[in-house]
C-alpha cells in the first residue's frame, strides 16, 4: 500500500451528503469504497490511487497464476513430494560430473530424467551408452551444481547464488530443461547491475538467454560511459566484436529515437 494512503473499514458507500449553510441546499461528495478518501465522481466508486494499487495486485497475482502452472506443466509428468529427493532406493540410473578427480554418483530415475529432459530422452530410449551402462557422464560441471539440477528436475527448485544460476542455465541449456532455464534467467535478471551487465549480456547471448540479453542490453546503453572505460569493455572488443557492435547499434539507434522524440515535442 503507498504511503499516506489509510484504509478504513465504512458502513457507507458511494457518497455522504452534506447540508451546507441554512439555504438547504445538499451537495454530494463522492467517497472511495475503499479507502473513503474523496474522488472525482467520474471514477467508478474507488480513487484512482485504489484503483491502480488493485490493478498492480492483479497484474502480479497473474504472474504467480503463470508461474505456479508453469510449475505444475513441469512436475506433471513424474510426480513426487515436494520433500523427496533422489536416494539410492528403487533408482535405475546415475549421473556424474566427469571432471571431478574422483567423481561422486548422483542417482536418479530414468522416467524422470526422460519426462523433464528431451535430450535425456533420446539418450534413454535408444541403446546407446548411457542406458546400456545406467551412467550419464556430464562434463565441465561441479558435483554441486550437478546435484542441484538433479534435484530440481524432482522438485522444480533450486537454491540460487549467482555462481549457481549460471551453472545451471548452461546445464538447462545442454539439456533442454526450458522451466530451469527460465528459472535462473529470472534470478540472474534481478541482480543485474551496472557493473556486470556486460559480463552478463555476453553469457546470455553465449547461451541463448534472451530475456537475460535483452535487461542486460538495457543497463549497457544507460551505462555506456562508464562501461566503455572497464577492462571488460575492452575484453569483450578482443575476444567477441560482433557484440560490441550490437551494442553500439542499439546505442545509436536509442540515441535516434530519444532525438526524434525531443524534436516532435518541441514542434508547435
Amino acid at each position: 500500500m503507498r504511503g499516506g494512503h489509510r484504509h478504513r473499514p465504512s458502513d457507507e458507500f458511494g457518497s455522504d451528503s452534506d447540508v451546507e449553510g441554512g439555504g438547504g441546499n445538499t451537495s454530494t461528495t463522492m467517497k472511495c469504497v475503499s479507502c473513503r478518501d474523496e474522488y472525482c465522481p467520474s471514477d467508478a466508486g474507488t480513487c484512482r490511487e485504489c484503483y491502480e494499487e488493485a490493478s498492480e495486485t492483479e497484474e502480479e497475482l497473474k504472474r504467480e497464476i503463470d508461474d505456479l502452472k508453469a510449475k505444475v506443466a513441469f512436475l506433471r509428468f513424474f510426480c513426487t513430494p515436494l520433500n523427496q529427493r533422489p536416494t539410492s532406493c528403487f533408482t535405475d540410473v546415475v549421473l556424474v560430473a566427469s571432471d571431478d578427480d574422483n567423481p561422486v554418483p548422483v542417482p536418479a530415475h530414468k522416467a524422470v530424467l526422460a519426462s523433464r529432459s528431451p535430450v535425456f530422452r533420446a539418450m534413454l530410449e535408444n541403446e546407446m551408452e548411457e542406458s546400456l551402462s545406467g551412467t550419464i557422464k556430464i562434463c565441465d560441471v561441479s558435483y554441486d551444481a550437478l546435484r542441484t539440477f538433479v534435484n530440481y528436475l524432482y522438485t522444480a527448485e533450486a537454491c540460487l547464488d549467482e555462481q549457481m544460476a549460471c551453472d545451471l542455465l548452461v546445464l538447462a541449456e545442454k539439456y533442454q530443461v526450458k522451466h530451469l532455464k527460465t528459472y535462473c534467467e529470472k534470478f540472474m535478471v534481478s541482480k543485474l547491475n551496472w557493473e556486470n551487465a556486460l559480463v552478463s549480456f555476453a553469457f546470455a547471448h553465449q547461451h541463448n538467454a534472451k530475456n537475460l540479453v535483452d535487461s542486460a542490453l538495457s543497463l549497457i546503453m544507460d551505462n555506456m560511459d562508464k562501461l566503455s572505460k572497464r577492462e571488460e569493455y575492452l575484453e569483450l572488443v578482443e575476444k567477441d566484436p560482433r557484440l560490441v557492435v550490437e551494442i553500439y547499434e542499439a546505442y545509436l539507434s536509442k540515441q535516434v529515437n530519444t532525438a526524434a522524440h525531443k524534436d516532435s515535442l518541441s514542434k508547435p
